[in-house]
């Protein structure tokens, strides 16, 4: 588990995820262009640098101001809380650091000083990300982004334009975000006497040029800070400069560079003294040496994390410390170590309730577990994940990335729109029908055949606004079902579709019985290591893979199946109609069509698997018909099977034996206890020797 310095990549957040938040505030004081500095500006200048190197020194040394602070202006009264409540969300005391956060907004509001307002909006925001609550954090920057402009004062636009360009990049809009970040820089360079404010705005570009995955300017971006640290020479500089080196050098693939650049920042840390940036550096080395697989020097690095934490509060870095060494153990066969430490930073993960954090370490967790060996350890790893995507998502399924989340919803409101927009036309054509109907009763008093001539074409204006309508209602109609990354069937529709399945059983059950040969089949598949397809290649590259999984199913699959995107890098297929005796050979169909081929991505071939896991539909155990949402479930459990039996293959549930002796519920909970116990048929389908008819699978094997 690494920890990136500012906010690129968040293995954990209450601690590290606001840094750039921190600097933000605390450069928060207006220079000299924007009025004099007076003697306290001065002395609060020489301790913002102090926050992110000692800041339990610094918080004293802040304190000891206040008493002498009323005489200040305005400004300077609120600079003073603005150092102090970055501070202290620095050493993670979020209740003061909000307190004082809410004082400078109203003081600001108090004195009708936009410059101060938002200032306190910018402390509020680091308390927000502090508490991994980035909707309140970007209402406040967006808010604060709003009264810079309208303050005309160029120091705090370009702090609250570095904050709004990393917002905006957070939520996916790269193109605002680079804009605004662009913004933050010119408005830097037009800082003459504050030089840190051109710093952090370089250093903000240079992450989201890491981000979009352009090479060559976040290289370009790099050089740039590098020069402004050389000119300036500040220690806070120098140390933050070998991080942003780490995280591009890392990120495009030159890890001695990398490893370079973080042995170089240990020394810094370590020569300075600075005790709180030095864990997370430290953690973010034993991250790399468990990348390289050398276990006994991630282990190292992931020990000192958690020796020089001590006593500093910094929890969240123990918890990374805790899973890097967790990792450590495993990959060294130390199997009960390394439970115990991984236990220890789920432990953290629970106290502060960060489940999205939970369900990544679990992961990492199963992972390792697996690759050491141990299966029961690693499914059950799994099944914790399972449990908690299922609350985080309301699916059987987990979805780590939230991203795709918040795409879903943008959809989602497009569609909204859409739907309002086009009720809008309808109510536009009634009224215009109803002005022409009152128009045309008037021409019929004056003019009978004048009349007969405009009725005529008012019902073909009326007959060309319904044949519109009607175009846009399939429009919609077609965007309502439709994946748009792979034109995929969603999974709405599909829910859709089951529900009137089940609406019309009635009526099924009075038509002529089919033949019992005749049965239908819901397949759930997911691809194998997507992540690492991402993390490799990036996002780009897995939005081909799974476009090329989906024109895998199309072929595989009749055109009478529904095929469609579950979610994530996850597929479902229901067919409705399939002799019994062949569900084995369409699994292998699937296994054998996606795995046939590669993707081609900038040079690269990558190689694409799957798992499979399917059932029967409809499954009526002991002849009691389960829903559709139960089957997709017991295909979900059977898909794990899959996953953790080594991959590329599908498990499928043929039926249940003495179901008697235990509840679906039970079996439903545990699929391979239930195999074990002899309550559930199983087949396994392999995707090598293609023509091979599909192994059954059963307790005694």
């Amino acid at each position: 588990m690494s920890v990136q310095t500012g906010r690129l990549a968040w293995p954990w957040r209450p601690t590290v995820r606001p840094a750039l938040a921190v600097m933000a505030a605390a450069l928060a004081l207006a220079p000299a262009s924007a009025r004099p500095l007076s003697e306290m500006d001065q002395r609060i200048i020489e301790l913002r640098d102090q926050i992110r190197m000692f800041p339990d020194k610094a918080l004293a040394q802040l304190l000891e101001l206040q008493p002498r602070i009323g005489v200040e202006a305005p400004r300077t009264q609120a600079e003073l809380l603005t150092q102090i409540s970055a501070v202290r969300t620095r050493l993670n005391q979020l209740a003061a650091a909000a307190d004082t956060a809410d004082q400078i907004v109203a003081y600001g509001r108090s004195q009708r000083d936009d410059v101060i307002v938002a200032k306190g909006l910018l402390a509020q925001e680091t308390v927000a990300y502090a508490r991994d609550d980035s909707k309140a954090a970007h209402r406040h920057i967006f808010e604060a982004e709003q009264l810079a402009q309208r303050a005309g004062d160029k120091s705090l636009l370009a702090q609250v334009e570095v904050e709004a360009g990393v917002a905006r990049a957070e939520l996916g809009d790269f193109p605002a975000a680079l804009a605004t970040l662009q913004s933050a820089v010119g408005a830097a360079r037009g800082v003459d006497d504050d030089q840190m404010l051109l710093f952090y705005a370089l250093r903000a570009l240079t992450r989201l040029y890491v981000q979009t995955k352009d090479r060559a300017k976040a290289y370009a971006t790099l050089d740039e800070l590098t020069a402004t640290t050389e000119k300036q020479r500040r220690p806070i500089q120098m140390v933050q400069l070998k991080t942003s080196e780490y995280i591009v050098t890392i990120n495009f693939g030159q890890r001695e560079r990398a490893l370079r650049a973080l042995l170089d920042c240990v020394a810094l840390e370590r020569k300075l003294g600075a005790r709180y940036m030095l864990p997370p550096t430290l953690n973010n080395l034993a991250d790399n040496y468990l990348k390289a697989r050398d276990y006994a020097r991630a282990a190292q690095y992931a020990s000192e994390a958690l020796r020089e934490a001590k006593g500093l509060n910094l929890t969240g870095s123990d918890a990374a410390a805790h899973s890097n060494l967790g990792q450590a153990y495993l990959g060294m066969g130390r199997i009960a170590e390394g439970k115990k430490s991984f236990e220890a930073s789920l432990a953290w993960f629970e106290h502060v309730q960060s489940k999205p954090d939970i369900q990544s370490n679990l992961l990492e967790y199963g992972q390792a577990l697996e690759d050491a060996g141990d299966m029961a350890g690693a499914i059950q790893a799994y099944h914790r994940e399972r449990l908690i995507s299922n609350e985080l998502f309301e699916s059987k399924r987990r979805q780590a990335v939230l991203e795709l989340q918040e795409s879903y919803a943008a959809d989602e409101k497009q569609r909204q729109i859409a739907l309002l927009s086009r009720e809008n036309r309808i109510k536009d054509v009634e009224i215009d029908n109803r002005r022409l109907q009152q128009r045309l009763w008037w021409l019929l008093a004056l003019v009978f055949g004048l009349a007969s001539v405009a009725g005529a074409l008012l019902y073909r204006k009326v007959r060309q606004a319904h044949g519109r309508l009607e175009t846009k209602n399939l429009e919609l109609k077609a965007l309502s079902m439709l994946d748009p990354l792979t034109a995929l069937y969603n999974r709405r529709h599909f829910r859709d579709h089951m529900q009137r399945l089940a609406a019309e059983g009635n009526a099924a059950e009075r038509r002529a019985p089919r033949d019992d040969d005749i049965i239908g089949a819901l397949f759930l598949l997911d691809v194998d290591h997507f992540k690492q397809v991402n993390d490799h290649y990036g996002h780009a590259a897995g939005d081909i893979v799974l476009k090329m999984v989906a024109n895998s199913l199309r072929v595989a699959l009749r055109e009478t199946d529904m095929i469609v995107r579950w979610g994530g890098e996850e597929f479902l297929a229901f067919l409705p109609a399939i002799r019994r005796g062949r569900i084995d050979e369409v699994a292998h169909r699937i296994l054998a069509g996606v795995s046939s081929q590669t993707v081609s991505y900038q040079g690269h071939d990558i190689s694409v698997r799957v798992s499979v896991g399917f059932a029967p539909f409809p499954l009526a155990p002991a002849g009691v018909p389960l829903a559709w949402e139960r089957v997709v479930n017991l295909a979900d459990m059977a898909l794990y099977l899959a996953k953790t039996g080594g991959r590329n293959r599908a498990y499928g549930v043929r039926g249940f034996d003495n179901i008697g002796a235990a509840s679906i519920e039970a079996i439903e909970q545990n699929l391979e206890a239930a195999w074990h116990a002899g309550l559930v048929d199983l087949s396994l389908v392999l995707s090598e020797a293609p023509g091979l008819p599909a192994k059954p699978v059963n307790a005694g094997l």
